[in-house]
């Protein structure tokens, strides 16, 4: 006997959809900032496991939304994270979402250090923010005051597939090199995920893990989209 088929406007799917994860859900209760995140890694990967293995860091999601609000820049590990961002949604608020990892500069620097692109680009993406350091100095006037007004944007690292990013991030966030707003470590795999997410958690910045072995780059764009959609005012 076949399942029979619901009968759902394509236009009404997606607010189906989180009726049915509600349900599911049945009696159980999250921090209201906190639920929208979670539903929404429900809904990307249909799996309920993010309802307790998402962690977050003490004022983490209002941080976040601060930093959207703010015209964040969010760079991501893969192009298919930056993808998933809703960049028109986004940009409503003057953000943009970056990926350096196809970057010639990122190549270049890999190979010549003997990392991994990943690696190279969170360097880049700490450079970001180099308002002050030996790297702006000497630059003429009207380009540092450019530079500072761009570094002085928020930014969010969101990691779905690299650990090695996260293990570089945590590095530089300890040597006091890189100070990310937010950090979004849901990196999928099985080699050193678990101890890079361990590693920020205990970084010290703001951020929002999901614990374990499981995440990947369609989940960090699902948090990224749900930190836009709170601070547009609405859930979807």
């Amino acid at each position: 006997m076949l399942e029979e088929l619901e009968q759902v406007l394509p236009g009404d799917i997606e607010k189906r959809s989180f009726e049915i994860i509600t349900e599911e859900l049945g009696e159980r209760t999250f921090d209201p900032l906190e639920e929208p995140i979670i539903k929404r890694c429900i809904h990307t990967s249909a799996d309920f496991d993010y309802a307790d293995q998402l962690y977050f860091s003490p004022g983490a999601v209002k941080i976040g939304i601060e930093a959207i609000k703010k015209g964040a820049r969010i760079v991501t590990d893969t192009n298919m994270g930056k993808a998933g961002v809703n960049k028109t949604a986004l940009g409503k608020f003057g953000g943009e979402v970056l990926c350096f990892m196809a970057d010639e500069d990122v190549a270049e620097a890999a190979k010549r250090e003997g990392t991994t692109r990943a690696v190279a680009s969170v360097k880049k993406a700490a450079a970001l923010k180099a308002a002050g350091t030996a790297e702006a100095t000497g630059k003429p006037m009207e380009e540092r005051e450019k530079r500072k007004q761009e570094d002085e944007r928020p930014l969010i690292l969101a990691v779905g597939n690299a650990p090695t990013a996260l293990i570089e991030a945590y590095e530089l966030i300890q040597k006091g090199r890189f100070a990310p707003d937010l950090v979004i470590g849901v990196p999928v795999g099985f080699v050193n995920v678990i101890p890079a997410k361990e590693r920020i958690m205990q970084a010290g910045v703001p951020c929002i893990v999901a614990r374990g072995r499981k995440g990947g780059s369609n989940i960090a764009a699902a948090i990224c989209n749900a930190l836009i959609y709170m601070a547009a005012g609405r859930q979807r």
